[in-house]
């Protein structure tokens, strides 16, 4: 039937090749206007396993916490820090075509308001009696807030140093700062002092020099980068905001859009480079392999017409692609281009023996026809394995890859026999032998106990490196940290504060919080708990007493009943050189302190000097954050006592959902980066909350998810592989020869992989698979070519075929390596040692296994004759076709 088919094609090559040119020009049409890419990460994983059921019960709760941007804003001091996060949130609001909501966790009126509340009592203890000692320094400044004022602050601080009533050392750091900004004035850069680094001795506690802003954009699933324009629009708007380094200000995007979005740059970024060096290394291969350009353009046809046509196909069958169904244009290439290589090394062979195209051709049909139809059907058990699995990104790449390799097997028999026939390459003038091989083969015959012995041992003592073998779960690991969302990641988890590796917990009310938060946070795992009580706490008349204590000592001073009138340029000269004399008086000395007023008062005489204009300039440096931190304490000192009814709208939506359920936020100890602290972090907040969601739970789950899936599909994919064969080959030992070796190969791939300290992750898995897709169809040819008698199997022709097929698939996979995303990378490290024992398995075990070929006389076929009428054995390069 194969031959028949062939001799179909060649006869009528026109009519095929038009027929399939249409295909190829209406598969080319139907792609362009299917595709689509999804790109959202979470539909890799089906729905109904129960993990993600969480995750989407959670996302129903709250939708507002999911596919979010986190713009990260530090600045040089808190006073910018919280500026450019209050005016970033405030600009973004209004673009409601491409921003859905954006949130300020850590600021806003809120925060203005109750911060004292929301300190522990310890906390605020310690602040309210800091401000209460500055209540000499506040009170003057508070009733003249200009550079007038501080100059007189100053002046009066060095004279009660003078007089013994203060310390020279208490001054020493408002000096520093004084004399630094008005020389950064003087040189004519911006310049702008903090006041609340002043005041807190220069040291900013907690996130203070860090504000975030929470966005959630609107996603296009369409584009490889869904949340693009998005973050397009946000890094405008920060730089008209100048949040920028040249502003003491630094914005970077993290979260799940931004980290996305990032991953497939990177992709995309390398893929120009991949294609270029697969595309160029295939021909190259190609080349060596057929010696002839009309071979070559021949193969290359079939296979790209065959890749539209699967891509046209594939987009049918799944409506859109996703991140990982996408290869399966580099399996195809990788994979279908096998046939067509088998077929055209085949055919060479067979030109040197036939007299005329025509019958190599039918020759090279007789002879590759059924192990490539077995071979055919064995990958397409392998990739429908995937099918039922609950790793749909997977499921989705098997259904495709597994039509393609119809679609590859049918145009290899078809298309291009049609085109050799068009093309008429010349004649082979020798054998397509490796002759000098055929000494190796006698050697692994003559020696194959020793072989089979050194196999057997090299295996047995690798297998405790198979137990030894990590499995690297976390994602986090699979991203480039050199992209500005990874960097940052890594960056924040550094901290518990802000650590992004938490976990969430729903409480069915907010009456059941207290109780499961209790429980949550005896946990040895747990570092915090975050919950709607946090923000309502329960021992707010003592802090209400505390404030308002410090309110009734601080309230005179920061709202004086007289207040002098602004100054002239005239009266803030007579001040700085006032201040001036009283430094001198003071700045004598080796001590820090003196010299830190020698050097102001040296810096206050130039200002004195300089032009009115410079002057101003000092007064908006050392003033602006002076305002706003006098106008801050004095919401602060006045807040009101919160309730659950009181809280912001948006801040009480972040907490309790619109069914009433509540949400719990619970942090890590530990390594937030380290998998075994994820692991046991994730256990042990089940073991309170099974019903828990968040990355370490997704991650641990995901995991186990992914293994099993993979489990499932190479248990399927195996025993599907053993009925076909055991079907087509009717004898139990040669399926043992054929999946054997696989299986040995497969177990050094592992094995290398302990020895070269490259751990197993969600990204290369996917390779092994893939690669024992490629090692059974090698393994078929050979027992094939074996049943009917082949002997000297590594000279023949078909080891030609094998091995340049071998390194066509290593550069279509092996290209990868060249990507600068480490998932992608570990992909192309492991598949290229997964094919080196693929072929050493093939070229040394399976001869070894199988010994000499069994005698014709017992076991030929009347197709299986060979097409040398005098020879006594089928010969190395005429592997006829077992049917």
């Amino acid at each position: 039937m194969i031959e028949r088919l062939v001799a179909f094609s060649v006869q009528r090559r026109w009519l095929v090749i038009l027929v399939v040119a249409a295909l190829t020009v209406a598969s080319a049409g139907l792609a362009a206007h299917l595709f689509r890419i999804n790109t959202d990460v979470e539909r890799l994983i089906d729905k109904d396993v129960p993990w993600r059921q969480d995750e989407i019960a959670y996302e129903k709760a709250f939708p507002q916490r999911t596919n979010t941007i986190v713009a990260v804003i530090d600045g040089k001091t808190p006073e910018l820090a919280e500026e450019a996060a209050a005016g970033l949130a405030k600009a973004l609001a209004g673009h409601k075509d491409l921003i859905e909501t954006v949130y300020r966790p850590d600021g806003g009126p809120f925060y203005d308001k109750n911060g004292f509340l929301l300190m522990s009592q310890e906390q605020l203890t310690k602040t309210t009696e800091q401000l209460v000692q500055q209540q000499g320094l506040l009170g003057p400044l508070a009733a003249d807030p200009t550079l007038r004022g501080i100059m007189r602050v100053l002046g009066l601080g060095a004279k009660g140093i003078k007089s013994g009533d203060a310390k020279l050392e208490d001054l020493e750091g408002p000096m520093t700062r004084i004399d630094e900004t008005v020389q950064t004035v003087l040189a004519g850069k911006p310049a702008r002092m903090s006041w609340q680094l002043l005041l807190s001795g220069g040291k900013a506690e907690g996130t203070e020099l860090r504000k975030f802003v929470m966005i959630q954009p609107v996603l296009d699933y369409n584009a490889l980068q869904p949340g693009a324009e998005a973050t397009a629009l946000l890094r405008k708007v920060a730089a008209d905001l100048k949040i920028a380094p040249e502003h003491d200000l630094r914005m970077r995007l993290t979260g799940p859009v931004a980290v996305a979005d990032d991953e497939f740059a990177t992709l995309a970024d390398d893929a120009l480079l991949n294609n270029a060096v697969t595309v160029g290394a295939i021909v190259l291969f190609l080349w060596l392999a057929l010696r002839s350009a009309p071979l070559v353009v021949a193969v290359m046809i079939t296979t790209f017409s065959g890749l539209i046509v699967t891509a046209a196909l594939g987009l049918v069958m799944v409506g859109e692609l996703n991140p990982i169904s996408v290869a399966f244009a580099a399996l195809f290439v990788g994979l279908g281009i096998d046939f067509g290589i088998q077929f055209a090394v085949r055919y060479r062979a067979d030109r040197f023996e036939q007299p005329d195209l025509p019958s190599a051709i039918r020759a090279a049909a007789r002879g590759v026809g059924w192990s490539l139809t077995l071979a055919a059907v064995s990958l397409l058990a392998g990739f429908f394995a995937f099918l039922p699995t609950a790793f749909r990104g997977v499921s989705e790449l098997g259904l495709i890859a597994g039509v393609g390799m119809i679609i590859a097997y049918l145009f290899s028999l078809t298309l291009l026999p049609a085109l050799i026939a068009v093309f008429k390459p010349a004649g082979e003038k020798q054998a397509v032998e490796t002759t000098w091989m055929a000494g190796v083969d006698h050697w692994i015959i003559e020696h194959r106990k020793w072989v089979l012995i050194g196999v057997g041992l090299i295996t047995v003592a690798g297998i405790p490196f198979l137990f030894k073998l990590p499995f690297d779960s976390n994602p986090m690991h699979l991203r480039s940290p050199k992209v500005e969302s990874i960097a940052t990641y890594l960056d924040l988890i550094k901290d518990p504060e802000t650590s992004p590796n938490l976990i969430d917990v729903i409480a069915p009310s907010v009456d059941a919080v207290p109780a499961l938060a209790a429980k949550l946070r005896a946990l040895p795992s747990v570092a915090r708990v975050i919950d709607i009580n946090t923000f309502v706490p329960p021992d707010q008349d003592a802090k209400l007493a505390t404030i308002q204590d410090t309110a009734q000592l601080l309230g005179p001073a920061l709202n004086p009943a007289r207040k002098p009138p602004p100054p002239s340029d005239a009266d803030v000269v007579k001040a700085i050189k006032d201040t001036v004399g009283a430094l001198r008086g003071i700045g004598g000395g080796d001590a820090s302190g003196a010299k830190a007023a020698a050097s102001l008062a040296t810096t206050l005489d130039k200002l004195a000097a300089a032009p009115p204009a410079t002057r101003e300039a000092a007064t908006v440096a050392l003033t602006t954050d002076l305002k706003a931190l006098i106008a801050r304490l004095g919401g602060l000192l006045n807040p009101q006592k919160i309730t659950l009814d009181n809280l912001p709208p948006r801040l009480k939506a972040e907490w309790i959902a619109t069914d009433g359920r509540a949400r719990i936020e619970v942090h890590p100890t530990g390594d937030a980066n380290d998998n075994e602290v994820l692991r046991n972090f994730a256990k042990e907040v089940q073991s309170v909350a099974p019903r828990a969601t968040g990355a370490p739970v997704a991650t641990t789950s995901s995991s186990y998810t992914i293994l099993g899936a993979f489990v499932q599909a190479a248990v399927t994919a195996l025993v599907l592989i053993f009925i076909i064969l055991s079907v087509a080959l009717r004898k139990p030992w040669d399926v043992a020869m054929t999946l054997g070796p696989l299986v040995l190969a497969t177990l050094w791939t592992l094995m290398a992989l302990y020895l070269v300290g490259m751990p197993l992750n969600f990204a290369n898995i996917i390779a092994m698979p893939l690669m024992l897709a490629v090692g059974v169809a090698f393994h078929i040819y050979y027992v094939i070519a074996w049943r009917a008698g082949v002997v000297d199997m590594l000279a023949s022709s078909l080891t030609r075929a094998i091995f340049f097929s071998a390194l066509t698939t290593g550069t279509a996979f092996g290209s990868l390596v060249l990507s600068s995303h480490p998932g992608t990378a570990s992909m192309g490290k492991l598949l290229a040692l997964s094919l080196f024992f693929t072929l050493v398995a093939a070229f040394f075990v399976v001869p070894a296994f199988l010994g000499p070929p069994p005698k014709r006389k017992d076991e030929e076929r009347p197709n299986e004759v060979s097409s040398s009428p005098s020879a006594k054995v089928v010969r190395a390069s005429e592997p006829a076709a077992v049917k």
